[in-house]
């Protein structure tokens, strides 16, 4: 089976750690995001993968040389322009020439859904387009999906305000397509993917949605992308989804305090320091005696300094014994 993946973002809320690194290659407990994304499609049965990219290739061809990922075939799919999520899908579509059933899924967000039960789902009910749906809190960010007991859906609402959502379920950015859903989106211009099709779909009782409470997280944020990376070094994802939270090769000192943390393969840590609830990412480098919590470093940490709730690019330096909170650091 064959999908496509979104991944056109300029990543401008992860900044500066997108200053960098695409954000699709920023790693997920020790593996690039895109890597994750695509080897839980792969698991669902998905063995080709185009990517509808809003600018070069060529950070994924290096990171792919074999055009491969997760075991699926890689096509790279270059928009011309920002064609918003329905243009991307329909350029990315007839570029690899899509003609049969096929996934499409948002480059930011990690889940452990069964993707086979989502597409075994679509074709029992005959759909055009099914939706994976996942409960929130509060879906007044999201679009809220309005169903009937079956999963066919009756409404589709994008970003209501709080309080007015007729339920908690939500869009969750991976979908199962006909190919008749290509023809539905104007080309040439932006056209939405949930502001344009979907009404139209559910016009024709045609948009179903299946509900599941699997992990799901979008990573497009700095406290969001730390979150993903802490469960996937705890208990809230799938075994198969597990990783260690130090990498072989990390330079560690001795007498160092590390709690819920992810530190790379080529990154240090100094004597006496303490780590709590961060990502420390390749070539990062955390000072003796410093102290850092819920924080995603690339940068250098000085010696004695205190760094809590920040986000540290490559290039940035907090100097030794310096205090920073709840700044980008670029």
């Amino acid at each position: 089976m064959r999908a496509v993946v979104l991944v056109g973002g300029f990543g401008t809320r992860l900044r500066p750690l997108t200053n960098t690194v695409p954000k699709p290659m920023l790693p997920v407990g020790h593996v690039a995001t895109i890597e994750r994304l695509i080897g839980n499609l792969a698991r669902g049965g998905v063995d080709d993968v185009i990517l509808a990219l809003g600018f070069k290739p060529e950070p994924f061809i290096a990171a792919f040389p074999d055009g491969t990922c997760a075991g699926a075939k890689l096509t790279y799919a270059v928009e011309p322009e920002p064609l918003d999520t329905a243009g991307a899908i329909r350029f990315a579509a007839k570029f690899a020439n899509i003609d049969s059933t096929f996934v499409v899924a948002n480059g930011d967000v990690l889940t452990d859904l069964d993707i086979g039960a989502l597409v075994d789902f679509h074709r029992r009910n005959g759909a055009e387009a099914t939706l994976h749906l996942t409960p929130v809190a509060d879906p007044s960010s999201f679009g809220v999906v309005d169903c009937d007991e079956k999963g066919l859906v009756r409404r589709f609402i994008e970003k209501p305000p709080p309080g007015t959502s007729p339920s908690n379920l939500i869009n969750a950015g991976t979908y199962v397509f006909e190919p008749s859903v290509i023809d539905r989106i104007d080309d040439g211009r932006k056209v939405s993917i949930e502001r344009e099709i979907f009404p139209l779909i559910v016009a024709d009782q045609r948009l179903w949605a299946m509900a599941s409470d699997d992990y799901w997280i979008d990573t497009g944020v700095p406290e969001l992308y730390l979150a993903a990376n802490i469960d996937i070094i705890g208990t809230r994802r799938a075994e198969h989804n597990r990783a260690e939270g130090v990498a072989p090769g990390a330079t560690i000192g001795a007498d160092v305090e590390l709690h819920e943390v992810v530190v790379a393969a080529t990154a240090s840590i100094g004597d006496g320091a303490s780590v709590t609830a961060s990502v420390i990412l390749d070539g990062a480098r955390v000072g003796t005696g410093a102290t850092v919590s819920h924080s995603v470093v690339m940068g250098r940490i000085g010696d004695g300094a205190l760094v809590s709730n920040c986000v540290i690019g490559a290039d940035a330096v907090v100097a030794d014994g310096e205090s920073r909170a709840d700044e980008r650091i670029a």
